[in-house]
């Protein structure tokens, strides 16, 4: 199987890496594309390094496409006429629908979101498929995305909450926390460093504890929070005054999620 990756920002570099470094897809089997040919120059010594999207799509069976809305819609058009009617399109756009996409190129589609925990191998990767994708072809993507972790398949429409559960979670968890260490630090002489380095191993403990034991949440607060104790005072001040600030953050990052998606409507002539 032939894996091309069109545009090398982030993203691009992280599918390369992860898929060659884990060995998922041989490196001779890579193919990398990128508006500036300068920036992959330096790979094609180790991968197929293309001039073009449309060399890369003449080539491969699955096609990643790391780009904006704007890039996409240039993409598609750039190789409709050299890519495979059996290649798999893979947008990694979460504001660019499969209906946008259909509008300019008719083909087979899916929508990959990865999260920044892909890094680790900790990935909770959600996929979302168009109606044109086969049981072959589902198969095929989460053999690859499995390289960086949990694949989930979600329904299109569920794709923006999806991705605030797990794409933008690790920067509302790292700014949460952030928060937390800087109220504290009044309180005690420890340096900052062993702080978060407490509050990281106390994080990470706390969730492989609920998913090895299958805990909810309202399960570990009960088994700390002695009634009257020092942990119960703490836990009822964040379920009183946390919720005007969960709330505030969906409504606000998923009205931000519903303007970005008109954007790109405007830029697909949808």
């Amino acid at each position: 199987m032939k894996v091309g990756i069109i545009g090398y920002g982030s993203m691009g570099k992280m599918f390369l890496e992860k898929l060659s470094e884990t060995q998922t897809v041989f490196k001779e089997d890579l193919y990398i594309a990128n508006r500036t040919y300068s920036k992959i120059e330096h790979l094609k010594n180790e991968y197929n390094v293309c001039q073009s999207s449309t060399e890369l799509a003449a080539e491969a069976d699955v096609i990643f496409i790391c780009a904006g809305p704007g890039d996409i819609k240039n993409i598609l058009e750039d190789i409709k006429h050299a890519v495979s009617e059996k290649a798999l399109l893979v947008s990694l756009n979460g504001s660019v629908t499969f209906e946008m996409l259909e509008k300019v190129l008719p083909h087979k589609y899916a929508k990959v979101i990865p999260s920044l925990t892909a890094e680790i191998n900790r990935s909770q990767t959600l996929v979302s498929y168009n109606g044109e994708i086969t049981k072959t072809d589902k198969a095929t993507l989460i053999s690859l995305m499995e390289c960086m972790g949990d694949v989930i398949e979600l329904p299109e429409q569920e794709m923006g909450i999806g991705s605030e559960l797990v794409s933008c979670m690790p920067g509302f968890i790292a700014a949460m926390f952030d928060v937390i260490c800087k109220s504290a630090k009044p309180h005690t002489a420890l340096g900052e460093r062993q702080m978060i380095q407490m509050l990281l191993q106390t994080l990470v403990g706390t969730g492989e504890l609920m998913l090895e034991k299958d805990m909810s949440f309202d399960e570990v607060v009960n088994r700390v929070a002695t009634k009257g104790g020092i942990t119960e005072v703490g836990a009822r001040i964040i379920y009183e005054q946390m919720p005007q600030v969960a709330d505030e953050l969906f409504d606000k990052t998923m009205e931000r999620r519903r303007e970005t998606a008109e954007r790109a409507k405007e830029r697909f002539g949808v």
